[in-house]
């Protein structure tokens, strides 16, 4: 039930009980929001930045955290004692899981390649205005048997899964779900990925130049 409080901030914002239930009870349930992925995410995501303040203190007893990154347009959420980068650490506790969708280990390999292709592209300047990078699936699978020694699964129907919920959790985008496992296909890796593996974690795979200097924590999977 929304407070007097809130209620009466929510009117000073122009934004309604209704509106302010959808985007906290979204935010919830899909654990993110990104700005370019859809009408109704963009609706969401300039009603978020309305009332972030206000977002923040209503979830702030639930000790969730906020990751709002304004230069490529997403919020995303982190259960309590997860770290995030470029947000000092509250609790010393591990992070345990996301809100709605937890990734299988199979899931987490194909985090960890796509993280390394990220960062060789960031490397190299073959990034978009939006932070992102395209990449042929055909790369992918490369990347995964050279870098975790066993290939991505060979059923296009499980590989369009691991896909799709990397795409539910808005690390990567593809429009072509019924080819996302040919060779042929091409995926958009998001610039959230960098959030979601942890510096320490990607040099074991790929080694980052400077990287170590930098001590703010990131999201660990």
């Amino acid at each position: 039930m929304i407070t007097d409080v809130i209620q009466e901030a929510l009117s000073q914002s122009h934004i309604s009980n209704d509106e302010f239930s959808e985007l906290v009870i979204r935010l919830l349930d899909h654990g993110v929001i990104t700005r370019e992925k859809s009408q109704v995410e963009t609706q969401l995501y300039d009603r978020y930045v309305q009332c972030e303040d206000l977002v923040e203190d209503y979830l702030s007893p639930l000790k969730v955290r906020i990751q709002h990154d304004r230069k490529f347009g997403f919020i995303r959420l982190f259960p309590p004692g997860a770290t995030v980068s470029g947000m000092p650490d509250i609790e010393d506790t591990p992070f345990n899981g996301g809100f709605r969708v937890k990734p299988s280990q199979q899931d987490i390999a194909t985090i960890l390649v796509l993280r390394v292709e990220y960062e060789k592209s960031l490397r190299e300047g073959h990034v978009d205005e939006n932070g992102c990078v395209l990449i042929a699936m055909e790369s992918v699978a490369i990347s995964h048997k050279s870098l975790l020694k066993r290939p991505l699964p060979e059923v296009q129907g499980e590989r369009l899964a691991i896909f799709k919920k990397l795409r539910q959790l808005r690390l990567i985008d593809f429009n072509l779900e019924e080819s996302i496992g040919d060779k042929d296909s091409w995926v958009s890796i998001q610039p959230s990925i960098a959030t979601f593996v942890s510096d320490d974690v990607l040099s074991t795979l790929y080694p980052i130049e400077g990287a170590m200097n930098n001590k703010e924590p990131r999201h660990v999977l």
